[in-house]
């Protein structure tokens, strides 16, 4: 009664903790129906295989899946926003539930989970890691280690918002390496990749080409939501 449950998105009152009012549910992108099985992206029609989209083929992934539960816009940026920047860590769990909804096959009881990393001065700053949130919490749900310091980004980036597809790549190329803990825990192994939004796929490019490189097996992508046009 002194702490009546809100809505995640707008802060309106809800039935049940860390749940989305009718109105902000319905307005959230959830990503449905036929996907790119590497990256995640809608793709229009139906098919009972499993397809790639154009820009996949085009590039190639290092990876053998990817998903997101969302597509990024409306509410689902919002509350990706509101993660990153607004220290609104009362939403990974839920955000965590959506991510282990869109796994599309069982994982190997030895997968590791592992989360992109920041570059110290900006996890300094922001005082958190929130690939790392998801990542924790989603290896608890999946009952999976969880391996937060497996990769190191030992080259500070610049911003990627704006850049180009190849401009993006560049930028992060040989930025990322994995760290003597993660060359222990990641060979042998399959890892699970976790970040919160893929656009090009370029940083989580460069974190699977770290995990190669640690003689990792089988690596899959999981993020929260997915920049991509709407249907």
């Amino acid at each position: 009664m002194i702490y009546p449950p809100q809505c995640l998105a707008c802060g309106g009152l809800v039935d049940q903790e860390h749940g989305l009012c009718a109105a902000c549910f319905a307005e959230t992108p959830f990503v449905t129906g036929l996907v790119c099985d590497l990256c995640g992206v809608p793709l229009p029609g139906v098919s009972e295989d499993r397809v790639q989209c154009d820009d996949c083929m085009a590039i190639g992934r290092p990876w053998i899946w990817g998903r997101a539960p969302l597509r990024y816009d409306g509410v689902a940026r919002k509350l990706v926003l509101a993660l990153k920047h607004g220290d609104r860590h009362d939403i990974v769990d839920t955000a965590a539930d959506w991510m282990v909804g869109s796994v599309p096959q069982p994982l190997a009881s030895d997968t590791v989970v592992v989360p992109v990393p920041l570059h110290l001065t900006r996890l300094l700053k922001r005082r958190y890691n929130q690939s790392a949130l998801l990542a924790q919490a989603l290896a608890r749900k999946l009952d999976l280690q969880f391996c937060p310091d497996a990769l190191r980004r030992h080259r500070r980036t610049a911003s990627l918002d704006g850049k180009s597809r190849a401009a993006r790549f560049a930028e992060v190329a040989d930025a990322i390496t994995h760290t003597p803990r993660g060359a222990q825990h990641l060979k042998n192994r399959p890892v699970l990749l976790i970040d919160d939004v893929m656009t090009s796929g370029a940083t989580l490019a460069a974190c699977a080409l770290a995990c190669h490189t640690a003689q990792s097996r089988e690596i899959c992508v999981m993020v929260l939501a997915r920049v991509a046009k709407a249907a």
